[in-house]
């Protein structure tokens, strides 16, 4: 099985080398990823410009790759024939924060994964809920644990066109994990200021400050779960439209 992992942290970050090591026994690791941090841009993808690809010696004889383009770009690439090879599973990830509810839109984590369905490839999201703990101080001996069973089982099943896995892992040691729940979109809470500074010359600018996004604890939810301390596995598929609301869209008066 040929394997792609890519990131939103960049191609230096430590979640990503767990990632590799954690994807190593499954198949064939390549590493496409951000040259610098690309959190939070959600799918973007770079037109209009040129995108390069510079080879990097970071993961002890993996084949890896560091581009000036945000994730979806490092998906799209391998997709599009870069590596002249075709890629079975993109791996994204690990992100050192949890990528849930409203998170997802936001997220170049789950958008990479996103991104492989439509180039025919499958794919899968994840994230470790270490809140505050600084990126290069978080263990991620239990998410690992968690990747190879998660992509072991994703393999023995099917999911549907267009639909990936957004994994969230609670940041507890590997025992005291409880177990997998299968999760809808939960309540995302987010506390942001804007944050009005003047620099040396006299100009305002600005930085999105507050205090870090909570979430609901109900049952079933991708927050709740993780909350619990149980691995949260949410589908998520690009089909966007609110088919609910199809009907009463319907009964507007749109002559």
């Amino acid at each position: 099985m040929e394997i792609l992992i890519t990131n939103d942290d960049g191609i230096y970050a430590p979640g990503i080398r767990a990632l590799v090591d954690a994807a190593r026994p499954l198949g064939t690791v390549t590493v496409i990823a951000p040259d610098r941090n690309w959190s939070a841009c959600g799918h973007q993808k770079s037109l209009g410009r040129p995108l390069r690809a510079d080879p990097v010696a970071l993961f002890d004889g993996i084949e890896a790759y560091a581009i000036d383009g945000g994730p979806s770009d490092c998906t799209a690439m391998a997709g599009l024939g870069f590596l002249k090879k075709k890629i079975d599973l993109v791996l994204s990830g690990i992100n050192p924060s949890a990528n849930v509810s409203r998170d997802t839109t936001y997220s170049g984590t789950v958008n990479a994964a996103l991104e492989a369905t439509i180039w025919d490839m499958k794919g899968i999201a994840f994230s470790i809920d270490a809140g505050s703990v600084k990126p290069d101080a978080v263990d991620f001996s239990a998410a690992q644990q968690v990747v190879r069973h998660t992509v072991e089982t994703f393999l023995s099943n099917e999911l549907p066109p267009f639909t990936v896995l957004n994994v969230n892992i609670p940041y507890f040691p590997g025992e005291a994990i409880k177990g997998y729940k299968v999760t809808r979109s939960g309540m995302r809470v987010y506390r942001n200021e804007l944050d009005i500074r003047i620099d040396p010359f006299g100009r305002p600018y600005h930085w999105f400050g507050g205090l870090p996004p909570t979430g609901d604890t109900e049952s079933g939810t991708d927050c709740g779960e993780i909350f619990r301390g149980y691995v949260s596995i949410t589908p998520v598929h690009l089909d966007l439209t609110a088919y609910e609301t199809m009907a009463a869209l319907e009964k507007w008066n749109w002559d």
